[in-house]
């Protein structure tokens, strides 16, 4: 049963439990069977990422049954800190048509203000929210969390991506991250179903342009896990909105950079043979038999059926009446790691933008659109984790190469 120790007292003596055995008895256990390298998850892996992926692995199972185990900034309040640039951001209303206005009447739902952080390069001194200078890119950062956890805020453990932009781009000095609100169904409060991310998400793009005033073509949306999910949904709602007579749509974003994207909600890849769902099971730390919470929360009234038919939602499904294409997207750039559950279904988004974009190396102007980039022994969300070298490095200098040749 899942979250059956979300209550206290039980919650804290389960976590309590949970530490002392796995202090004494797990972690003993786990150096143990990592010695051998043939034992590990991959052969390759260094016996310290075997440790931390295990950990990681048990910390979710943990979690699935607590629920939060620590507060976390959410959309209600700007979080304060050291160094911490909150704003608050504005409603999108005006912006909605179309089938986003449509599922969100469904839902029940609208847009809000939300808040937002500016995370900066060390060693500059732009002040909070100023105007870009001439030519000026930004990147636009959507946190993952399966959409029913963590934050965009600074401190949150995704930050460490924002922080890895910054270090390692060229071209980039500030990175806006966006605290959306979060999905929630039973035995928590039902609340926040779909479209309300991507109701947040395009309020924080609106105010990118119009508010601080970037031009549209120097946005780079980025998105890691369900962030990714998200900014493929905000790129699609820009793209096929753009023309439309009922809003006045900013113009789509210059590029798109999705980290392990969560990009099939539903049943249909994990469904193939030798599927990387239940064959990388011992790679990674996602759980690959955990009970369907965050996609009952996500999908709400729209029911699970939607997370295979509905190309906002599931754009790598391969239901029969899913109808999806990507012939207005901007230059993308696609990371996966070939440890992770997601990795058929990423393949598969990356194929089907291919198909409609063209692959290149994102040096050559005469190439395709698409770059994909592969840490083979990856774990789902590896940028996440500063351990995780020499992959993580790579990969940004990788995404540095391909943004300078834009």
């Amino acid at each position: 049963m899942p979250y059956a120790f979300r209550r206290q007292p039980l919650k804290g003596l389960y976590v309590i439990y949970q530490l002392i055995s796995t202090l004494f008895v797990r972690f003993p256990l786990w150096v143990l069977l990592g010695i051998p390298r043939s034992w590990r998850g991959r052969k390759n892996w260094t016996l310290k990422r075997e440790l931390c992926v295990r950990l990681l692995r048990h910390f979710m199972k943990v979690s699935s049954q607590t629920g939060p185990i620590m507060k976390l900034p959410d959309h209600k309040s700007i979080t304060p800190g050291r160094d911490i640039h909150g704003v608050w951001v504005g409603t999108a209303n005006h912006l909605v048509t179309g089938d986003l206005k449509l599922w969100a009447t469904i839902a029940n739902v609208s847009s809000i203000r939300v808040p937002g952080y500016w995370i900066h390069k060390k060693g500059t001194s732009i002040k909070v929210a100023s105007a870009p200078q001439p030519g000026e890119k930004v990147i636009y950062q959507l946190h993952g969390g399966g959409y029913v956890r963590l934050s965009g805020h600074p401190k949150d453990i995704t930050g460490n991506i924002s922080k890895g932009y910054l270090k390692h781009l060229d071209v980039v000095n500030r990175v806006f991250s966006l605290e959306y609100r979060l999905a929630s169904t039973k035995p928590f409060q039902v609340a926040h179903p779909f479209p309300t991310q991507l109701l947040d998400a395009l309020a924080g793009y609106n105010y990118l342009v119009n508010v601080v005033g970037f031009a549209p073509e120097n946005v780079i949306v980025s998105g890691d896990s369900a962030g990714g999910n998200l900014a493929h949904a905000l790129t699609r709602y820009l793209t096929e909105y753009q023309d439309s007579a009922e809003v006045n749509l900013p113009a789509s974003p210059g590029a798109l950079i999705l980290l392990s994207p969560w990009v099939d909600l539903g049943t249909t890849t994990s469904e193939l043979p030798n599927a990387s769902a239940i064959a990388f099971a011992k790679s990674d730390y996602l759980i690959s038999d955990r009970e369907d919470y965050a996609e009952r929360a996500f999908c709400g009234p729209h029911g699970l059926g939607a997370a295979n038919t509905n190309a906002y939602i599931s754009p790598a499904s391969l239901h029969s009446s899913l109808v999806v294409d990507f012939k207005k997207f901007p230059r993308t750039f696609i990371v996966a790691g070939g440890a992770e559950l997601l990795y058929d279904s990423i393949k598969i988004l990356r194929d089907r933008m291919i198909q409609d974009l063209g692959e290149g190396d994102g040096v050559n102007p005469n190439d395709g659109k698409v770059r994909f980039f592969e840490a083979p022994d990856g774990v789902h969300d590896y940028l996440v984790f500063p351990w995780h070298e020499p992959e993580r490095t790579a990969t940004y200098k990788a995404i540095n190469k391909w943004l300078q040749a834009s």
